[in-house]
């Protein structure tokens, strides 16, 4: 089926790989890519030196579509920019800023701009700022989070009411019953991160991995409010936030708990007790690590066999 954002990125499969930290390296995201679907390389916890790198071997192992997801609040986001734009990038997408200040350089550059929102507002102000896709993320997606806590299923036909643009859904999805709902409520396309984080080709240590595939409903909740409101695995570290915050713990107690690294701890180098374990509510209902390979084949039978039922 044709729409807007296979035709944008030029992908067969209109399911984008979130750009997730710790989990988005270039292999990841090179095999979504050569799936067809678009792989995004997770420049959140990169120099430039080390993006570089990772930009130059995703060059090498895919002829397919591929982007950068750039956090734009990130310390050395000039330099990013001038190397991302340097080393010939294509698509880009932003969160955790305004796309006001970036987005005409991007364009100048020849580059595809999407930017991720947790509101209906927040989607018109990107429709403002020449934005070219909107990602549309709900509450139900793990690491950082918008502080609206409004749910994929709400979310999604807000946004879709409040913009022209092309939306993708991200957030709690995990299967192709799943994408196609996010279809019927106005999304063109789908962002998935739990699934791909947990896949094989993730770069997230294998500990995080088993934390994960082994989680049950309820098993993950949101925190650090006063901070940058994230999802988080229930663990002792967990558990030191949540009694710190039900005591009314300030911004400088929260990150003493949370010490120097902790997604870094928790998600790449495997402490799955005393690290920040970032993952999104549907975790619960993945039970295995599968290659990317088998993860999208998988995702577009059940998305057509969803979509027969319908009819």
């Amino acid at each position: 089926m044709a729409n807007r954002i296979k035709e944008i990125f030029g992908i067969e499969h209109p399911v984008i790989a979130g750009g997730m930290a710790w989990c988005s390296g270039w292999r990841l995201a090179a095999a979504v890519s050569n799936a067809g679907g678009l792989g995004l390389i997770g420049a959140g916890t990169m120099t430039v030196e080390l993006l570089r790198e990772h930009i130059q071997k995703i060059k090498a192992a895919t002829d397919k579509p591929w982007g950068i997801n750039l956090p734009l609040m990130y310390p050395q986001i000039d330099s990013l920019i001038d190397m991302i734009i340097a080393e010939g990038c294509k698509i880009v997408f932003t969160s955790a800023g305004s796309p006001k200040k970036y987005t005409q350089r991007f364009h100048d550059a020849g580059m595809t701009v999407a930017h991720v929102v947790s509101s209906s507002k927040f989607a018109k102000k990107c429709e403002e700022a020449g934005v070219d896709v909107v990602v549309a993320e709900g509450f139900e997606a793990g690491g950082h989070n918008g502080r609206e806590e409004t749910t994929t299923m709400c979310l999604i036909p807000q946004v879709r009411q409040a913009t022209t643009l092309p939306v993708i859904a991200a957030g709690g999805i995990a299967s192709g019953a799943a994408c196609l709902a996010a279809q019927v409520l106005g999304a063109e396309g789908v962002q998935i991160g739990t699934l791909f984080a947990l896949a094989e080709e993730s770069s997230a240590s294998d500990a995080f991995k088993q934390r994960c595939i082994g989680l049950q409903e309820g098993d993950t909740m949101l925190c650090l409010k006063k901070l940058a409101p994230s999802r988080l695995v229930k663990n002792p570290l967990y558990d030191r936030i949540a009694e710190a915050e039900g005591r009314g713990a300030d911004v400088k107690e929260l990150l003493e708990i949370l010490g120097e690294k902790s997604t870094r701890r928790g998600i790449f180098d495997g402490d799955v007790e005393n690290g920040e374990l970032e993952i999104g509510q549907i975790a619960s209902a993945i039970k295995k690590v599968e290659p990317v390979s088998v993860i999208m084949r998988r995702l577009v039978e059940e998305y057509n066999a969803a979509l027969a039922g319908l009819k």
